[in-house]
């Protein structure tokens, strides 16, 4: 049986002939060109390809990344997960609140005041708006003693006039020396002390938010209207 290496070296023995071998010039050359073809046709035939190729090493396979296929899942969840974020944040704000989440619900003292002996919803209709604003008083740029005479004025004047639900804005303390509300607190302290004064709550944030409170008044008696 012939080897690979034996038909190399039979090919590298054939002379190399530069022009084209023709019945007319053929001589003792161009026969053993035949002689060589027909050789190494059949020791080509005759070639074992495994006794040929067994010293020839195979590529190891084992070099390659092995990446775990992760199903893909059809499910929106990042828009799932924002719209759960967003409810959640719609429900108590930018704080959460420690109990039962409702409208006017506050977690600092006197951002709402109810009169003993009022229903439990009194704060939460004020809130959504159930008595319309009839008047506001602006408290911006008045000292302590000048806000609480203003105070006591409007509210006299609205128990003239009938007026149930009123807004008083106190301010937020921008202005204020170290951004601290001044009137914030003595203007809901004040109104926890008038006998007119039903219930208050902070104010919406389109109303003002924690610069205001919504003030609910008693109503006119039969004998005054």
């Amino acid at each position: 049986m012939a080897k690979l290496s034996d038909l190399k070296t039979l090919l590298a023995g054939v002379p190399l002939v530069k022009r084209a071998v023709t019945p007319d010039n053929a001589g003792p050359a161009s026969a053993t060109i035949d002689s060589a073809v027909r050789t190494a046709k059949t020791a080509a035939a005759d070639l074992d390809l495994a006794h040929a190729f067994a010293d020839v090493a195979p590529l190891a396979s084992g070099n390659r990344a092995r990446h775990a296929k992760v199903p893909t899942s059809t499910s929106p969840a990042k828009r799932l997960a924002d719209e759960a974020d967003a409810l959640a944040a719609s429900r108590h704000g930018l704080d959460a609140s420690p109990g039962a989440w409702d409208v006017g619900q506050e977690i600092e003292p006197e951002q709402t005041f109810r009169r003993a002996g009022l229903g439990a919803d009194i704060v939460s209709k004020l809130r959504r708006g159930h008595w319309a604003v009839q008047a506001e008083l602006d408290l911006h740029w008045h000292t302590s003693d000048q806000a609480h005479a203003a105070l006591v004025l409007f509210l006299a004047e609205a128990r003239s006039h009938g007026w149930r639900c009123v807004r008083v804005i106190h301010g937020k303390g921008l202005s204020s020396p170290n951004r601290e509300p001044v009137l914030k607190g003595k203007v809901r302290r004040w109104l926890t002390h008038r006998n007119e004064v039903l219930a208050y709550c902070e104010a919406t944030r389109h109303g003002g938010g924690s610069g205001a409170v919504m003030v609910l008044l008693m109503a006119p008696s039969p004998s005054s209207a």
